[in-house]
């Protein structure tokens, strides 16, 4: 059996296993082991460190920090306060309140550097406080499942490191030129919500009273617990003062001091969050030890190498050459995470970029582009994951409310090959030639 044929079993089998019910990382460590076992005598040996490998890491432990943060904002008045804070500002732009998701998740995946965590940290906080005010529910699904790939491209970003210890490009560079295609893909996506508003009126909830300009600062006054939240976290990784992991533990800590003196710490909210915190955080990990799994099964069975020399062996021009691997990126989406898509292809890709002339910075933040595509890409886009267990909806209706937003990254993709230079390359070569 050639191996395109078995790439495509393996497929089937997973949309099987996830259609028949089973649970996600179990339906990916069964297929992982399936592909190993065809390759390799003792796959249990290869299961049994893959799991230990993907959940023992230090960086990983950011994950739960964050999403024990988001915990405590949620169960207590802080949540509210940021959202009546705000809401004083935004009623005059068509969409109000869901221009926030997109924001804080911007935010915050500057901080966590993972969509995972970006994506479940601000649905706790952003999806009972929006269903509570009106707001349609399936837009904001869709666009805290996108926004939350904001985490991988804002730097800094730990798959912006792998992309550029791989290339063995600059890691500074890499990170300033991820900057302008963050804001735009910010952009684009409050600006479909923008035109959604507008063409949805009766969708949108009922316009709230008119204040005051004192009234709105007495009001925005409330914000001031969150702003100095975000920036102790932000701050203390800017300042060198602490690491990714810390700056989370630093948010809890913060989080917890602020809540109490509001008042709204209680013992019971206290445990409450921590025990949904830690079923979160393990949901998380399993589904990432079992895409470790699958992972390292595909590398052994060559998968991803034979796709890209097929693309080498087309003989494509410059721009086909980047459709193909648009292409290949999103297949390889979705069935590995982005640090494995990286890993495994950079060394067969890398030599075509640069024979085609392409620039590896840009190259860099092209497959970022890619690798957050791939996020809310079915059937393992890990953000449609996240968000399928915050809601308890299907996967297909957190796909499909995603879809508009998706079509903006792709517009994104598109305007950084059309414009490389002003678009990504031109902001590193500026700052450091000061």
């Amino acid at each position: 059996m050639d191996l395109l044929t078995f790439g495509l079993l393996l497929l089937v089998l997973l949309c099987l296993l996830l259609g028949a019910g089973l649970w996600i990382a179990m339906s990916l460590a069964a297929v992982g082991y399936v592909a190993m076992a065809a390759v390799h005598p003792t796959p249990g040996l290869f299961l049994a460190s893959a799991f230990w490998e993907s959940t023992g890491s230090w960086t990983l432990a950011a994950l739960p920090m964050f999403v024990w943060m988001g915990e405590i904002l949620f169960r207590t008045r802080l949540s509210e306060e940021l959202f009546n804070g705000l809401a004083p500002w935004m009623r005059r732009v068509p969409g109000r309140l869901l221009h926030v998701n997109i924001l804080a998740c911007g935010i915050f995946g500057a901080v966590s550097g993972s969509s995972a965590a970006t994506c479940a940290t601000i649905s706790k906080i952003a999806l009972p406080e929006l269903k509570r005010r009106g707001y349609d529910e399936r837009t904001a699904i869709g666009s805290l499942a996108t926004s939350g790939t904001l985490g991988i491209l804002i730097p800094p970003s730990i798959i912006m490191v792998v992309y550029a210890v791989a290339a063995e490009v600059s890691i500074i560079r890499v990170f300033i030129a991820g900057f302008i295609p963050g804001l735009m893909v910010m952009g684009l996506f409050s600006l479909y919500i923008i035109v959604w508003a507008l063409l949805n009126p009766a969708k949108q909830p009922a316009p709230e009273p008119r204040m005051s300009l004192l009234a709105k600062l007495r009001q925005s006054a409330q914000l001031i617990p969150c702003l100095l939240l975000i920036a102790g976290v932000i701050g203390s990784m800017v300042m060198g003062f602490a690491t990714a992991t810390e700056a989370a533990a630093f948010g809890v800590l913060g989080s917890l001091i602020m809540a109490a003196l509001t008042g709204s710490l209680t013992w019971h909210n206290f445990i409450d969050s921590l025990a949904a915190a830690t079923r979160t955080s393990c949901m998380i990990m399993f589904i990432l030890a079992g895409a470790a799994f699958l992972t390292k099964a595909m590398a052994l069975t060559g998968i991803p190498a034979a796709l890209a020399q097929g693309v080498a062996a087309l003989d494509l021009g410059p721009y086909g050459l980047i459709a193909i691997l648009t292409l290949v990126y999103i297949a390889l989406g979705t069935s590995l995470d982005g640090v494995s898509m990286i890993v495994l292809t950079t060394s067969i890709v890398i030599p075509l970029v640069q024979a085609a002339g392409f620039d590896l910075i840009w190259f860099g933040i092209f497959i970022v582009l890619l690798v957050e595509i791939a996020q809310i890409t079915p059937p393992v886009g890990f953000n449609l994951f996240v968000m399928q267990t915050m809601t308890g909806r299907e996967q297909g209706e957190v796909a499909l409310a995603s879809l508009p937003f998706f079509l903006m990254l792709v517009v994104t993709v598109a305007l950084c090959t059309l414009f490389p230079v002003t678009l990504v390359t031109g902001l590193p070569e500026l700052l450091l030639a000061q």
